[in-house]
């Protein structure tokens, strides 16, 4: 594949934000264009801004397989899952358990930490499984009573780029009548996904990593069964079905997801992030994803041949797009990862934790050249 530059080669932090050919050239058009429709002295500013934003909506309800009308954004993954549990009916958790697993992303551990008091469930967090960097499949299910709420499940972790069997996961859940919110944001747009098969009540994500867009990009989608019931909690002109019904008396919802868009909508993550997502429908996936197997593949054959544990799944099909090896602690994760952006590659750290996660723009000759880097300070 081709690549924007030649410095690109060296870059492995898909798990962070993703790059493709153009990407700066297409932003900068973007925001050009914001500027000139926003600035004119006319007043077409708000159909152009809210045309785009459903056109992201749009382009992310064709990646997830999500019907019209169940999807809308969101600042970030947090701020999704706290539109979602704030809007559930009172008394829906009290008493109840959310589960959710060691390894999902630290932010969602927190806001639910924060909101069990409140809403009076009790938070239960499946250990990592006994000599793993992550919760197996089996184990998440073992803690899955019908006293379960709702599950978060997290589709590929961060830090492990451990992947779930989410059929079974979903399916048990269906037996303990819990509701079931999935955290894709991980391998969304690398690895396929739909909402519908098998079906989940809630999903989130950003646009920031493989999708290749900018912060503030997120999206969430809410099955119309499950939205039929909630309540939103921040509600304004915007979550009526016409937002110029300016009646104080005669406030009503709108029938689908625009319930939760609130006040005037902050479009401008999804303006920037439009051209992303345009340039992602446009590629073949499935040779993407091909790709990224092969090189990662190749990144293991080079972790083994040095004798680095890895942190991930050997097997692919139990992977995302990312591996992740260990290194003896984080002094000598941060000096490597120092040492390697010295010499032109991009990649970071988590604790002793290394992450490399090649995308379109890695070069695969670039995978030998980073591990000679690695070689050679590793054994000083």
């Amino acid at each position: 594949m081709s690549r924007s530059n030649p410095d690109a080669a060296g870059y492995f932090l898909y798990h962070s934000i993703g790059l493709y050919p153009g990407k700066e050239a297409d932003l900068a058009a973007a925001m050009a264009e914001f500027a000139r429709v926003w600035a004119a002295p006319d007043d077409q500013q708000w159909p152009f801004v809210l045309g785009k934003r459903q056109d992201f909506i749009d382009h992310w309800r064709a990646i997830l397989n999500a019907p019209e009308g169940s999807a809308t954004t969101c600042e970030s993954v947090t701020d999704g899952l706290h539109k979602v549990m704030r809007a559930l009916p009172d008394g829906q958790l009290r008493g109840k358990r959310v589960l959710v697993a060691a390894d999902c992303f630290p932010s969602l551990h927190f806001l639910l930490q924060g909101l069990a008091p409140r809403i009076g469930f009790t938070l239960d967090t499946v250990p990592l499984s006994p000599g793993k960097p992550w919760v197996e499949t089996d184990d998440f299910l073992a803690r899955w009573g019908r006293d379960v709420g709702l599950a978060l499940i997290t589709w590929v972790t961060s830090t492990a780029s451990a992947r779930v069997d989410l059929a079974p996961l979903v399916a048990h859940g269906r037996d303990m009548n819990s509701l079931i919110g999935v955290d894709i944001t991980q391998a969304a747009g690398l690895l396929p996904f739909d909402v519908q098969n098998p079906k989940v009540d809630f999903a989130i994500s950003t646009s920031l990593k493989w999708m290749c867009g900018t912060p503030g990009a997120g999206i969430l989608h809410i099955d119309t069964g499950l939205a039929q019931i909630l309540d939103p909690d921040n509600r304004g002109w915007f979550s009526q079905d016409n937002p110029f019904s300016w009646d104080l008396d005669s406030f009503a919802y709108a029938p689908d997801m625009r319930s939760f868009d609130g006040g005037t909508p902050g479009a401008m993550p999804a303006i920037a992030s439009l051209p992303a997502l345009r340039w992602h429908a446009a590629q073949d996936h499935a040779a993407i994803a091909a790709r990224n197997r092969k090189l990662t593949g190749r990144i293991i054959a080079c972790a083994d041949a040095l004798g680095l544990p890895l942190n991930s799944p050997r097997d692919p099909d139990r992977r995302g797009g990312s591996v992740m090896l260990r290194l003896a602690d984080i002094a000598q994760a941060k000096a490597l990862t120092e040492t390697l952006a010295g010499h032109g590659y991009a990649v970071d750290f988590r604790g002793p934790i290394l992450r490399l996660s090649p995308g379109v723009v890695t070069g695969e000759e670039a995978i030998d050249t980073l591990f000679d880097v690695i070689e050679t300070t590793l054994s000083r």
